[in-house]
């Protein structure tokens, strides 16, 4: 009687179909540059630009968004309510730049000033309140080789059934900063080991298939949007004179990237270097260009969606004050504009 009734318990229903469908459909809006598609839980977003592009304060922004709650006493902040776990593989991360950003865009919020329930008196103490508890929601982890990094993504999912039962909230967002950090170093120690047949160690093939299948694992127990940064080296000219068709061996999405590549001459793309099996995984990929101009100040960069491929470039800026983020066409025309610390 009481294996049955534990059976019985467990094929229970405990929400209903519409909770079901709003928990597994949530979309994630995230700032620009990263503006132009509602990401669903699953997908990975892959941020790659030279360095310096911008792409960590894009993360940034990225995970205040996240963190920020929708509505807090009366305010309206425009916050997704979730949590964010961070790794940073480039170990270069600001938390004291990234707390003011926070301060900041809670500051600016609208109706804030203006609330009947918050003077001027108290308003020191509500963005102090309110910043200790997005910071609560912020989880960040430093890795200073591809070990590391493996055996954070092994522990991950206890951290994350941790943080649910500790805070309510799930981690609905999942940053790595910088994905291709340990390349070179896995990959001169993979031809060290190579050569040595008494030396053990984990190949470069190995290392990215066990990130990758850490990652899936992930998703499938904690569905989240994965967003990642990939520092590149831009060609300096495109690879439509060096290859004239499609390699044999590049994947049916790479090659999907290399066709349009070659049918725009006047945009020089980055040579890629991880393995087929994370360039598989990724499922948007947005290229970030600094201006030509070195002495523009503040400096202008662009944004190019190459997977899946749009066809229009946005430009923005970030100013030395208050970080004013502008979005413009090519064409001239402004779209919009958003304003950071």
């Amino acid at each position: 009687m009481e294996s049955s009734s534990g059976v019985r318990k467990w094929i229970e229903a405990d929400e209903s179909a519409k909770e079901l469908l709003s928990r597994v459909l949530i979309q994630l809006f995230l700032p620009p540059p990263l503006h132009n598609f509602p990401f669903r839980l699953g997908n990975v977003v892959e941020i790659v630009g030279p360095s310096p592009s911008a792409k960590t304060h894009i993360l940034m922004q990225a995970a205040i968004r996240c963190i920020l709650p929708k509505e807090w006493k009366g305010v309206h902040h425009g916050g997704l309510d979730h949590a964010v776990m961070f790794i940073d593989l480039d170990c270069r991360f600001d938390i004291l730049h990234f707390s003011r950003l926070l301060e900041h865009q809670i500051t600016i919020a609208e109706g804030l000033k203006f609330s009947e329930e918050i003077d001027r008196d108290s308003l020191g103490g509500y963005v102090k309140n309110l910043t200790s508890m997005c910071l609560r929601r912020f989880f960040y982890v430093r890795c200073y080789e591809s070990l590391q990094f493996l055996a954070t993504l092994k522990t991950m999912h206890t951290k994350i059934q941790e943080q649910k039962e500790n805070h309510g909230v799930g981690i609905h967002m999942l940053i790595i900063d910088s994905i291709g950090a340990f390349y070179w170093t896995d990959r001169a120690l993979s031809s060290l080991t190579l050569g040595d047949t008494n030396r053990k160690g984990l190949s470069l093939q190995a290392v990215s298939d066990t990130v990758v299948e850490e990652l899936r694992k992930l998703l499938q127990l904690h569905p989240m949007v994965i967003l990642t940064t990939k520092t590149v080296n831009l060609q300096g000219r495109c690879l439509k004179h060096e290859i004239k068709s499609v390699p044999r061996n590049m994947s049916s999405r790479d090659a999907t990237f290399f066709r349009a590549t070659r049918s725009k001459p006047e945009n020089n793309p980055y040579r890629e270097y991880m393995p087929s099996v994370w360039q598989n995984f990724v499922t948007h990929r947005v290229l970030i260009r600094p201006s030509d101009d070195e002495n523009q100040r503040p400096p202008i960069f662009s944004s190019e969606w190459l997977l899946p491929l749009l066809n229009r470039t946005d430009r923005f800026t970030f100013g030395d004050k208050y970080y004013i983020h502008t979005i413009i066409l090519y064409f001239g025309y402004i779209i919009f504009q958003f304003t950071y610390i």
